[in-house]
């Protein structure tokens, strides 16, 4: 059999944080749809002495996601992190790497981050091709871990997140199924205008939504969503209004004897430079108190819909 061919990528950045602060940025996975721009979803799969096996879903361009599982080991007392690619893209015949986060002077650290990919001899011009690729995708996740941390501080007021939640009599197929059938939202949903659906690909949907805020005003956003049925449906804001950064969360259905426990989860990122919009004299604390209450409002009004969609057929 041929001998393996080995490509290895490796870029590093330096940035203007600790060390133990950079790797436990990059450590909570959960995070990185709110500060990457590709990430979507990442759902631990299960936790093991080998490490912990998580299958991620990313934006690949405008209206395509691919998805793809990877273990990771991490070991915060060294500061690094490794993961292995349990199906590596083809022609690759494997795909891991590393990263790792070293303090240098001045309150600053290098971080790291190295692919190693392997091919047989006669796909390694293939393979260069994926290289460049993921050359691209290493400089902007270091890129974005740096930034991130940078402003990691500022961060802390600037990213808001809550929960809603509402018990529902009935069953979870009927909850689950009236908000993962985002098409017939302008007819369901009162403050939803319009909504052009897109689901390329079974439980992957992006839609271009025109909706009414409390106020009276309209803005438009595009969506990705991941679609687990019929217990999750995570959601990331693409194209995003004005006041935001960032928007992602999740429908969530967890199901008891009782009924269906129904939950909306909203994480956003306040834009600083758009406070304006809020009054010449707004704050980030005027900014944090007007989203928890326009995003409250629409959750619990499309939890209560999908509450009477489901208890309905129960005889509720």
């Amino acid at each position: 059999m041929s001998e393996m061919q080995r490509e290895v990528v490796v870029r590093d950045v330096t940035v203007p944080a600790t060390a133990e602060t950079v790797y436990a940025i990059v450590a909570d996975l959960s995070s990185w749809p709110q500060f990457h721009p590709w990430a979507v979803h990442a759902e631990v799969c299960r936790r093991d002495i080998s490490g912990t096996l998580v299958q991620h879903w990313a934006l690949t361009d405008r209206a395509a996601v691919r998805t793809w599982r990877a273990r990771w080991q991490f070991d915060p007392a060294v500061r690094r992190i490794r993961f292995t690619h349990e199906t590596p893209p083809a022609p690759l015949r494997s795909l891991e790497g590393e990263w790792t986060f070293d303090d240098r002077p001045g309150g600053t650290c290098q971080v790291t981050l190295r692919h190693t990919m392997t091919c047989l001899p006669g796909e390694r011009d293939q393979v260069r091709d994926l290289a460049l690729g993921i050359e691209r995708n290493t400089q902007e996740l270091l890129e974005t871990a740096r930034d991130t941390a940078t402003r990691w501080e500022e961060l802390r007021s600037l990213v808001l997140s809550f929960e809603d939640r509402v018990f529902i009599a009935g069953s979870i197929h009927d909850a689950y199924t009236f908000l993962y059938e985002a098409g017939a939202w302008p007819d369901r949903i009162p403050h939803v205008s319009r909504l052009v659906l897109e689901e390329p690909s079974p439980g992957i949907q992006f839609f271009d939504m025109d909706t009414k805020a409390p106020d009276g005003s309209t803005h438009g956003t595009r969506s990705v969503r991941v679609c687990r049925p019929h217990h999750l449906i995570v959601y990331k804001q693409t194209v995003l209004p004005a006041l935001l950064d960032a928007h992602t969360g999740h429908w969530s259905f967890l199901e008891t004897p009782e009924g269906v426990l129904a939950s909306a989860r909203h994480t956003v990122t306040i834009k600083r430079s758009a406070l304006g919009l809020l009054g010449d004299t707004a704050t980030v604390s005027d900014a944090r108190r007007y989203l928890r209450r326009a995003l409250s409002i629409h959750s619990v009004r499309n939890l209560n819909l999908a509450k009477d969609h489901a208890e309905e057929p129960a005889g509720v």
